[in-house]
């Protein structure tokens, strides 16, 4: 008998990793198949809290992942797409929306579904060799695993037979249901559960097991799903602790509105949640010996949307109260959580792939696309650095300041070295995982856009270079020299400029013929100016080493821009 209570407990285990897999491979595929578009919508449907609120609902419910949604907007509010505010109606909506999960499940509890699941894997191993239709493959396969998961978890639930076990009944019966301690207690079981599995989902199919045989009180079993809100926002936070000023601030809205939540809850629990019971139709105050054993379980079968319909009602309650108050919330999380203060050593480190905060490769890709825009902008003000020394070398600046600035743009050198192995590294491991065929397309443009991007900050190190090795040699340009070197340092950042434009912006807004524009002028300066240098060398205008000097920066801004012209053409191709 102890054997088969051990095999059933294995069952158990199982079916929730078979549950967790399935929600997990089918929130994927939605997010392929529309991540993109996603996006989009997260960007344009924000314009109040309301339409916020409801994209929220919809993104959610869409791609069955709160913690995708979010991810999504704190993303955006870092990238400066969103305001907090806007954020904030999201997580919000983002709230309701995962509830359908509850719904999906306590529905897998109440009828045996595992029949209706071989046909679908049938199905979805047909689409996945067609290749055409593979994310759609992979989206049945994730949702035949999440209802096998439910079926082999409710038929272990009933081979268990928790209901007749002496042992269970007492250690719960142990517990007075009355006691306001108790229920404190099951809410922190809930949030420590939640926080150790990782997955909210997990508890909530536990829960249900339990409540649907008659062994958890509902009181206990709401008290669970109480403690689970709260757990996935403390996960979330921890994981937020590591990223940005606003993604952290977004991640204790998160909490805040859980625990506010929670708490108004805890002051009319009882009466709420006899409230939901007579919604769905459970008799909280049945008793099994007085109706039977048949009546009692079938009573008990309503548990499953008892809890689902008290997740629902808690998140709409409390969307309802808080959402007139997102910028009193605003207020509360930028006083909790203060901005750093900008210092150069900002610049050290990547902005948004070092949170560790993407849990699905296609926003993984996102976000990369996202630093590498930023390291973009970090490069070109490394470029105007350079030419703040050209003015100071030019203008017989003291050199003191001189020297100070030709070590940060040494610095920056290194800088982009770093940005470019540590993107690099992190589209790698991207990469790793199963994309879609876009994506693949993206990380292999993003590769060649960083490595271009660092080219460009090794040109700009080799400018400031021949300019330190000018005022160390004690020579100086002439006045047509300095102007001539100032109007390609133009066009160069010109050049830059541009590029910028195109990464922060659409692929289908931009074309080259800008940048081709810009390259062909910094052409016709560079053959210009270096057949003029020749001629004034042979008519001893100046001297061979400032000659060579001269041609050397030229010669560096045409390649420069020859790096730019490939960093366009990779994010436009």
């Amino acid at each position: 008998m102890e054997q088969n209570y051990w095999l059933i407990a294995f069952q158990l285990l199982g079916s929730l990793a078979l549950l967790m897999y399935g929600m997990k491979t089918m929130s994927d595929a939605l997010q392929k198949m529309a991540g993109p578009q996603l996006r989009h919508v997260l960007g344009a449907m924000t314009t109040n809290r309301f339409t916020g609120m409801l994209t929220g609902v919809g993104v959610t419910a869409a791609v069955q992942s709160s913690t995708a949604t979010t991810v999504m907007t704190v993303s955006f509010v870092s990238a400066g797409l969103l305001t907090l505010g806007q954020a904030i109606s999201v997580i919000m909506g983002a709230n309701i929306g995962t509830t359908l999960t509850a719904w999906i499940m306590s529905a897998g509890f109440t009828f045996n579904i595992t029949s209706m699941v071989y046909p679908a894997f049938l199905i979805a191993i047909v689409l996945i060799y067609s290749k055409k239709r593979r994310v759609l493959g992979d989206f049945l396969f994730g949702v035949a695993f999440m209802f096998l998961g439910l079926g082999t978890l409710r038929q272990a639930g009933t081979e268990m037979n928790l209901g007749e076990n002496p042992a269970v009944l007492n250690f719960f019966s142990s517990f007075d249901p009355e006691s306001f301690g108790t229920t404190l207690l099951f809410l922190l079981i809930g949030g420590v559960l939640t926080m150790c599995v990782q997955s909210s989902a997990a508890v909530m199919a536990i829960t249900m097991i339990l409540c649907s045989s008659g062994v958890l009180p509902i009181y206990q079993g709401i008290a669970l799903v109480m403690g689970e809100n709260i757990g996935t926002t403390v996960t979330s936070n921890i994981v937020a602790l590591s990223a940005g000023t606003q993604a952290r601030r977004a991640a204790f809205a998160h909490m805040f509105f859980n625990v506010f939540g929670v708490i108004w809850i805890l002051m009319v629990f009882k009466p709420f949640v006899n409230m939901v019971c007579s919604l769905v139709g459970y008799d909280f105050e049945m008793q099994k010996e007085v109706v039977g054993a048949e009546a009692f379980a079938a009573n008990a079968a309503k548990l499953s949307f008892v809890l689902a319909a008290f997740h629902t009602c808690f998140n709409l309650i409390n969307t309802t109260i808080l959402i007139w108050f997102i910028p009193q919330i605003e207020k509360l999380v930028c006083a909790v959580i203060k901005q750093k203060p900008d210092a150069d050593d900002e610049d050290t480190r990547l902005r948004y792939i070092s949170g560790g905060l993407m849990k699905t490769p296609e926003l993984s890709v996102f976000m990369a696309q996202r630093e590498i825009v930023l390291f973009g902008q970090r490069i070109q003000r490394m470029f105007g650095m350079v030419m703040t020394l050209h003015n100071m070398a030019r203008e017989g600046s003291d050199d003191k300041e001189f020297n100070k600035l030709y070590t940060r743009i040494e610095k920056y050198e290194g800088i982009s070295d770093n940005m470019e192995i540590e993107i690099a590294q992190y589209l790698e491991q991207v990469s790793d995982a199963h994309l879609s065929d876009e994506s693949k397309g993206k990380i292999r443009q993003m590769m060649r856009e960083i490595s271009e991007i660092e080219s460009i900050g090794d040109a700009c190190y080799n400018l400031a270079r021949t300019l330190n090795r000018k005022k160390l040699s004690g020579k100086s340009f002439t006045d047509e020299l300095e102007y001539n070197l100032g109007q390609m340092l133009k066009l160069t950042d010109e050049s830059l400029t541009q590029m910028n434009r195109v990464m922060e912006g659409r692929r289908e807004d931009f074309s080259l013929n800008e940048t081709y524009r810009i390259e062909n002028d910094i052409n016709a300066l560079r053959d210009r100016l270096k057949q003029e240098n020749i001629q004034a060398i042979n008519e001893h205008r100046y001297d061979y080493a400032v000659g060579t000097m001269y041609t050397d920066m030229v010669s560096e801004c045409e390649k420069l821009g020859d790096y730019v012209v490939n960093v366009v053409q990779a994010r436009l191709s």
